[in-house]
């Protein structure tokens, strides 16, 4: 493979698009699956499937990083906790009680969030152009997410499920500023193994829990292939790719990516559900596009 072609495979840009894809399909899923897959059981089984991909990629770095990893043990303990064990936990649970429009509108608020939390605790401010380009792709994504009436917005219904989502919003956010933390000279993919592992042992208990209140997977093939799109693309792939990302960019610009959700939610609904976009969708997506292309301008 020439450079040129390596270059455009880990441009941030990209892979932070990629992960966009991935975690669209993610939300549509967690909340299609949700009478034949528990929440607990989604998110177990989805960091187990993508623990299962990471660790032959990550054993070969463990004896040599070690000691890197056994130093910098409090922050891989304190993100595998929060972002592999609490935001898609969160996220589920949400989509037991709320629509996936609702859930879709708080996770944009997500890069909101992030920048709040980024100026509060590293006191990093954004260039007024990179501010103009969130609000502008904020507002992309509301009129996508409000069907292009302002009216939506203002009567929205908030429920047990939307305070969930809010929850998973904040450790979102925490979670991709915390990325400045991680232990330095530590191989990704042995990273995010640590994480998964952390994340596993927190999901466990939980898990244990709803299965003995009666909560099981129905087993059939519509539910393994879930399991295994989840388990494979947005955590193993999507992780990887995010994580690079905010390492490349920042985390502010790299949450606004998030935002790209609707975006390809409508794409894949046109793609597999036969539904035809409207005016409000080429407005978000285009405000969405200038916004991106503004943060990202030097």
């Amino acid at each position: 493979m020439t450079t040129k072609h390596s270059h455009f495979f880990t441009n941030p840009y990209l892979l932070l698009t990629l992960t966009a894809l991935f975690w669209s399909g993610n939300m549509v899923l967690g909340r299609g699956i949700r009478a034949d897959v528990p929440p607990m059981a989604l998110a177990f089984w989805r960091w187990a499937i993508a623990f299962a991909l990471v660790l032959p990629l990550a054993l070969p770095h463990l004896k040599e990083q070690w000691p890197l990893l056994k130093k910098g043990w409090k922050p891989v303990v304190i993100l595998g906790f929060i972002g592999v064990g609490g935001y898609n936990t969160f996220a589920y649970i949400a989509l037991q009680y709320t629509s996936a429009t609702n859930a879709v509108l708080l996770n944009s608020f997500i890069p909101v969030a992030t920048i709040a939390i980024s100026w509060a605790f590293l006191g990093k401010h954004l260039k007024r152009l990179e501010g103009l380009g969130v609000v502008i792709s904020l507002c992309g994504a509301l009129t996508i997410v409000a069907h292009g009436d302002l009216n939506i917005l203002f009567h929205l219904n908030l429920n047990l499920g939307d305070a969930w989502m809010l929850l998973a919003v904040l450790v979102w956010a925490i979670y991709t500023v915390g990325l400045a933390w991680r232990p330095s000279g530590v191989h990704p993919m042995l990273m995010l193994a640590a994480m998964t592992a952390v994340g596993l042992a927190a999901l466990l208990p939980a898990y244990l829990w709803e299965m003995a209140s009666g909560r099981h997977i129905n087993v059939y093939l519509g539910s393994l292939a879930s399991l295994a799109y989840v388990g494979i693309f947005p955590s193993f792939l999507g992780y990887i790719f995010y994580n690079r990302g905010v390492a490349e960019v920042g985390a502010s610009k790299a949450s606004l990516f998030i935002h790209l959700m609707p975006v390809f939610g409508t794409l894949l609904s046109a793609l597999f559900l036969n539904e035809i976009p409207l005016w409000y969708h080429y407005l978000g997506i285009g405000l969405i596009f200038c916004g991106i292309w503004l943060t990202m301008k030097k």
